[in-house]
């Protein structure tokens, strides 16, 4: 009887091994979540009654053994070198021209891969078991965090395959990704718990816990990047070679990893990694350049604390230290008042950063920011920059609390905080200048009327002048009053009143969209346009009965009864209805046409057939969701010319890609 056990409980083992292998190294899941927690907990129970057959290399043993009084030290039998770095092309063509020099040869091909931003260690595995791991530390001795790097789920406690040898080390980043950073910080605010300030501190300090089960908690992941001690001859002749087994063992390595060609390869690489940086969930500072072919390694050798066949190409910091001059609050389109921080001019990301948002009030209390603090400010891509931190050991001693203001600044309207926001509001709505003029640019935007000609800063210019008060002013304009405006004249002015006239036909899930309404953007405007088919019966709508509407959940419901219950709001409406705007007979979509149901799909490149506006309305139609970025759930990409890092992301995640004639044939 307890062979037959012991006989399962190793298959169920083998079993989840091999689905965490598919898991986090192939990214290629066979079973669902469900799935594998139902295998996992038919394990637990097993060993609980037959503890005689739990081992350490269970999947069951994850949760952390007892906590540590310290760490001990853990002396590396080859040191772990810091890499030399790189900032220009200049810098870039200086070493690779060094090391063709030294090699004496006319091109090296190099091992590119991203640099990511976690913390260093090293995992030795004996036999195939997870003997031991330790930080990076000094180079030559690191902590010991074994107990804590057992509780990482994509490092496999034995490794894969049956070549393996007696001793081997791998080296390695420990990350947490961007999404579980942000998940993690969110339950730490809520249960009153210290939060981090980046993932790369998140990382850090997770692997720096006395107590294993709280490591346990934290969503950590590992990629391998070298080898470090290694009983016995691998008969492998490049870098790449290497990465390609460790994966083989079950050992994550990263799927952006490429061989390029000389100095101008690795730049092409680094641009390429450079904007994909922001759709990654993970942070990278950069680049790394290793020489590929292993002989040269051995040939090129070291330079004191760094190996001389390798190199680093840092992006430009995201993140940076300055002094907050001035809090003050802004005004969006839906009323929100926003604090913002005017900043000392500080470079961030290569970009030249003087304001920082502060989000709302309960951000500014969590994070205790005052006037006069000094504090880390961060920026990622075309992300509004924030401040991430202040340092209060610089805090001026005459410092005090911000008070958010009671009044509207644009028109002194008292503010209000709706029930469940942490948002302040003006409820001014049509009437703060503020929102008129945001309200009335989202009315004019090309994914709403489409009015050719009306930029935003002509529709600041008209509402200063007194031409525009609401959105249905637009359609009363009169050609003599916008000629006169600055940079208009008649044929200007002539050519803007056409454009409006033109946009007087439009679909009414757009003119349901151009209403600005809270929550409800295009494909919400769909929906609505489609189940209700006209403007009466929406603003009709009780709560109850747009929530029986499909992806019309109970918020979204009361912002559309709000919005409908305010008179001007409804006024407005009929004014434009007046001046003639109207649309086709609505299409009730046929169950048997929404071939793209339940399908997420990514729009690249450059499309001929259609505008890209065009073909993501025709893809809502067809019943799918269309997004701005490429990830794991997307289904399809249509890439048409010059696709650039989306597509180059579809491919690296297996995402199927189609073309412009696949959308044109449904």
């Amino acid at each position: 009887m307890n062979n037959e056990i012991k006989a399962v409980i190793e298959k169920l083992r083998l079993q989840l091994n091999e689905h965490s292998y598919r898991y986090y190294v192939l990214d290629e899941p066979t079973i669902s979540d469900a799935e594998y927690d139902k295998l996992y907990h038919e394990l637990l129970n097993l060993e609980q009654n037959y503890p005689q057959f739990i081992s350490k290399d269970s999947p069951t043993q994850r949760i952390g053994d007892k906590p540590l009084d310290g760490f001990s030290q853990v002396k590396h039998e080859i040191p772990m070198l810091s890499l030399g770095n790189v900032f220009t092309d200049d810098e870039l063509i200086d070493f690779d021209r060094r090391l063709r020099d030294l090699a004496e040869i006319n091109e090296i091909e190099y091992s590119a891969e991203p640099k990511l931003d976690g913390l260093a260690v090293s995992i030795v595995y004996q036999n195939g078991k997870l003997h031991q791991a330790a930080t990076r530390g000094d180079g030559t001795v690191g902590e010991d965090i074994t107990a804590n790097i057992r509780t990482i789920k994509s490092i496999p406690l034995t490794l894969r395959g049956e070549l393996i040898p007696a001793k081997l080390e791998i080296r390695g980043e420990v990350i947490m990704p961007r999404s579980g950073f942000t998940k993690y910080n969110q339950t730490a605010e809520l249960l009153g718990e210290k939060t981090f300030a980046n993932p790369r501190n998140a990382a850090a300090g997770s692997l720096r816990q006395l107590d294993p089960k709280q490591t346990a908690k934290r969503p950590l992941k590992f990629y391998a990047y070298s080898l470090g001690v290694v009983f016995e001859n691998l008969e492998f002749t490049t870098h790449i070679e290497t990465l390609n087994w460790i994966q083989s063992l079950g050992i994550p390595v990263n799927n952006l990893n490429q061989t390029v060609q000389g100095a101008n390869g690795c730049q092409k690489f680094y641009e390429k990694i450079g904007k994909l940086r922001d759709s990654l969930d993970y942070d990278i500072d950069g680049v790394v350049y290793k020489v590929n072919d292993l002989a040269l390694q051995q040939k090129l050798g070291f330079v004191t604390k760094s190996p001389r066949w390798a190199t680093a190409h840092k992006f430009p910091a995201q993140e940076a230290v300055t002094v907050i001059d001035k809090i003050d609050v802004q005004v969006g389109r839906t009323g929100s008042i926003t604090p913002v921080a005017r900043l000392k001019p500080v470079v961030v990301g290569g970009v030249t950063v003087t304001n920082a948002t502060l989000h709302n009030e309960d951000e500014i209390r969590r994070k205790d920011v005052r006037q006069g603090d000094s504090v880390f400010v961060r920026r990622a891509g075309d992300v509004i920059p924030e401040v991430v931190k202040v340092i209060l050991s610089k805090r001026p001693k005459d410092s005090v609390e911000f008070q958010m203001p009671t009044h509207c600044p644009v028109c002194e309207t008292e503010l209000h905080k709706i029930e469940g926001e942490a948002v302040l509001r003006c409820p001014a709505g049509l009437y703060c200048d503020a929102q008129r003029k945001e309200a009335v640019k989202h009315f004019a935007s090309r994914k709403a009327m489409d009015i050719e000609g009306l930029g935003d800063k002509l529709v600041e210019q008209m509402v200063d002048e007194g031409l525009i008060k609401t959105a249905a002013d637009i359609f009363y304009l009169k050609q003599q009053d916008v000629s006169q405006l600055e940079r208009m004249g008649e044929k200007s002015a002539q050519n803007l009143l056409q454009s409006i006239e033109k946009s007087k036909h439009t679909s009414l899930n757009k003119f349901i969209y151009a209403l600005g309404i809270r929550e409800v953007g295009e494909a919400t405007a769909l929906t609505l346009a489609q189940k209700l088919r006209n403007i009466q019966n929406l603003s009709k709508s009780s709560v109850e009965e747009l929530k029986e509407l499909p992806d019309i959940g109970p918020i979204v419901a009361e912002r559309i009864t709000q919005f409908f219950s305010e008179e001007h709001n409804l006024q407005v409406i009929q004014q434009l209805l007046d001046a003639g705007i109207y649309w086709d007979e609505i299409e009730v979509p046929d169950e048997n046409t929404q071939t793209l149901a339940g399908k997420t799909v990514v729009l690249t490149g450059t499309l001929t057939q259609f505008t890209r506006a065009t073909a993501k309305e025709k893809l809502l139609k067809l019943g799918a969701k269309v997004a701005g970025s490429v990830s794991k759930n997307t289904d399809y990409v249509i890439a048409g010319a010059n696709a650039g890092s989306k597509l180059t992301k579809a491919e690296s995640l297996g995402i199927e890609v189609k073309d412009e004639e696949w959308l044109m044939e449904l």
